[in-house]
Formats: structure tokens, sequence, C-alpha cells
């Protein structure tokens, strides 16, 4: 459990480096969200996939030798790329420390599951922990005064649905017992790399081109090449994903969700000292409700 906890951790930690740095490729470097997620489940997915295969070819043989077990891998796949996307559309249009913040949101979507899936109502505890939700997002995106809308629209739109993915990807694991039969690391990495799947398509959808692609990465300089290959690829998301949902797999996805609140101040932390991102109080505010939120949905179901 001591070790559950430390990679969970350690995991959330290294998310906020990874939202910090998609802002700055997203910002700094012009890269598109799609582009910025496809090149990461590509190259990052691609990377862990072929270093579990490497460790565990018997392991992966008995993966793919269902298609049962082929296609929850593969909604699990597609669903972690829809939170990295989600979460990349969103830091482009706010920062990276209100994105992680709104993708906090999926720990509500997480408790609805868990109630729908026991049919029982939601406790007092929880009833609580989703008001607390609502007043933290009403005060990042309206800055606390209902006339007006602080953040864009379309933004909110998108932390929301990030939210929508995160519970996805946390509970898909555990309802067809993945983690269980074959261990986080390898699902994980197969789940990331089957992530580009979806991605090529979308970025294609979105206007991209192999000349836009080759003409925005070609503008790199050594300093940007560093922020995507080391703080996006191997922090962010080899390490990122990695050690949490390794975490979760110990701990369980409801206590997971809670010492997954370490990711949102650790992306502020990073985006104010690194980009000079500015944070309102009632930024602040929100992300202090939305750590309460998490704190009463996961002390208050096993």
């Amino acid at each position: 459990m001591i070790a559950g906890v430390i990679f969970t951790l350690l995991g959330g930690a290294l998310w906020g480096v990874s939202g910090t740095s998609v802002q700055y490729l997203t910002t700094q470097a012009a890269a598109p969200p799609s582009l910025v997620t496809f090149l990461r489940v590509l190259i990052g997915g691609g990377l862990f996939f072929l270093i579990m295969l490497a460790l565990a070819r018997p392991t992966f043989k008995e993966m793919f030798s269902s298609w049962r077990t082929f296609g929850s891998l593969l909604l699990f796949g597609g669903a972690l790329y829809a939170n990295q996307l989600t979460y990349a559309q969103t830091v482009q249009i706010t920062n990276a420390g209100t994105a992680t913040v709104l993708q906090m949101l999926g720990s509500v979507f997480i408790m609805i599951y868990v109630c729908a899936s026991a049919k029982t109502p939601p406790r007092p505890r929880e009833l609580a922990g989703l008001v607390l939700a609502v007043l933290a997002t009403f005060f990042i995106a309206a800055q606390g005064d209902v006339r007006t809308l602080s953040i864009p629209l379309d933004g909110l739109i998108w932390g929301i649905l990030c939210g929508v993915s995160t519970a996805i990807y946390i509970v898909v694991p555990k309802r067809f017992g993945l983690f269980d039969r074959f261990g986080s690391a390898p699902v994980v990495s197969t789940g990331m790399f089957l992530g580009s799947i979806f991605a090529l398509p979308v970025y294609l959808l979105q206007g991209g081109s192999p000349a836009q692609m080759i003409a925005i990465l070609g503008g790199f300089d050594g300093f940007t090449w560093l922020v995507f290959l080391g703080g996006l690829v191997v922090v962010g998301t080899i390490g990122g994903y990695g050690f949490y949902l390794h975490g979760v797999s110990i701990v369980g996805s409801v206590k997971g969700s809670l010492l997954g609140a370490v990711e949102p101040v650790s992306a502020m932390v990073m985006a104010a000292l690194w980009l000079g991102t500015a944070f309102t109080g009632w930024d602040v505010a929100g992300m202090v409700l939305m750590c309460l939120m998490v704190f009463l949905l996961a002390s208050e179901r096993p």
C-alpha cells in the first residue's frame, strides 16, 4: 500500500510537468493539440510498448490471444487518447493549471458510475463533494461573477470532456480486470500505443497534414525538442501514466483519485514558475475546493 501511494503521488506530480510541456508546445511552439497528442501517443506509447514487450513477451501473447481482451484494450487506449487530446485542447485554450483542475471532475463521474453500478443513491459526503466540484468549476470559469465567463466556453467544455475521459480510462481496466490479469505496465503501454489508431485520423480530420507536421517539427529548436521528448514523452507520458496507473492498480481507483489531487498543485506551480502563468485567488480557491471534493469522494467509498 505504501508503494502504491508513492507511485500514485509520483505519477500525479509528473503529470504537472506534462501539462506545462503541453502548454509550452501549443502556445510557444505553435503546435496544434491534435499534433502534439498524436506524436505523444505514437512516440511515447510506442517506446513504452516496445520496452514492455521486451520485458514481458509472454504477457503480451496472452493479451492478444482473445478478441474480447483486445476490444477492452482498444477501449482503454481510446479513453487514454481522448484524455490526452481533450487535456491538450483545454491547456491551449486556458492553461495547464486550469485544465488540470477541470480534469479532476473525473472523480465526480467515477462517483456517478459507482453509484449507478451499485444501484445506490449518492451518500451525503458524495453529494457534498458534488457541490464542491460545481463551486470549484464556477470559481475557475466565472471568477466568482455569475454574470461573466472568464474562460472561453470551448475551454470549459473541453475541460469537462477531459474529466469524462479521465473517469473512463480509470474505470475500464477495473471493469474488465485488465490490471489484475496482466499487470498495469503492459496494459498501460499497450493502451497508449493503441491510442495512435485514433490519433492519426483525428489529426487529419482537424486539417492536419504530413507537410504541416514536417514544417512544425522543423521549426523546433533544441530546447523545444527537450520539452517534447523529455518533458512530454518520457516524463509526462511514460512516467506520469505509468506510475499513476500502477499506483491506482494497488490502491484502487477511488483512493487513486484522492492521491491524484497532487496533480493540479504540480501543474499550477510549474506553469507559474516556468511559463509565468498568472493565477487569481479564484483559481486557487477552485483548486482547493476541487481537492476537498476528491477527499470527500475518495474517503466515502472503499
